[in-house]
């Protein structure tokens, strides 16, 4: 199943007070598998970036000056979206944005049942443990060292290594493949850029040649005082 991992920079907490999403990453994944292809776009809000939200992300009000508006990448967005499920951290919060700036370009919402939030996955999972990316990268050993600010598209990269250790861990690929080709043979699968192939194989020779079993019968007639060969032996 082809899922989206998604994550947003903003200009605040609140779209609905006049915040705007400012950057946008989202990571293909196919079974529980990265794919490699992404979507990462920075978006001009319109407005002033607040001190606070700069010191949490780095993105200032000059970098964003020459950014499109969201209304200009919005079809390319939702064409890379597809009707997959979308995951986010504390998904409500990226929805209320996401769908925010597609009301505001005149462009119907997401559906909020497409909606999977690690946050809650991670709550059953932990109960009574801190819930933050941070704190749940450091619980399963993903590596973050490189992660000096917040940026959608790094922080999307870590929520999928997260969400792959919440849904199963990295046993999940090591499922057979259940498909079969028209001769009847398995077909061992792999991933590659955006869709999964299989290579079937016909299955290969098992029973032993005439001259296998000739051989075989040679060395046995060479064994002396064989078990098989005594009274009442039931070998």
């Amino acid at each position: 199943m082809r899922e989206i991992i998604f994550d947003t920079e903003t200009t605040g907490f609140d779209p609905q007070t006049g915040d705007r999403m400012v950057e946008i990453g989202c990571i293909e994944m196919f079974g529980r598998v990265m794919t490699g292809e992404t979507y990462h776009a920075y978006f001009n809000p319109q407005r002033a970036m607040p001190p606070a939200a700069e010191q949490v992300h780095g993105l200032s009000d000059r970098f964003l000056s020459d950014k499109p508006l969201f209304a200009q990448k919005a079809g390319e967005l939702i064409a890379f979206l597809g009707d997959s499920p979308l995951v986010a951290h504390n998904a409500s919060f990226d929805f209320g944005f996401l769908n925010k700036e597609l009301e505001l370009c005149g462009r119907p919402p997401v559906a909020m049942d497409r909606m999977i939030d690690t946050v809650a996955l991670a709550k059953v999972k932990h109960p009574g443990a801190k819930l933050s990316l941070d704190a749940l990268c450091t619980r399963y050993g993903i590596d973050r060292s490189h992660r000096v600010k917040h940026g959608a598209l790094l922080d999307a990269e870590l929520l999928a290594q997260l969400y792959i250790e919440l849904t199963g861990g990295r046993q999940i690929g090591l499922g057979l493949a259940d498909d079969r080709a028209p001769g009847g043979s398995m077909g061992a699968a792999f991933v590659t850029n955006s869709e999964i192939k299989r290579i079937f194989r016909e299955p290969r020779q098992h029973s032993a040649s005439e001259m296998e079993l000739a051989r075989h019968a040679e060395f046995i007639a060479k064994i002396k005082d064989a078990l098989w060969l005594e009274p009442g032996s039931a070998l």
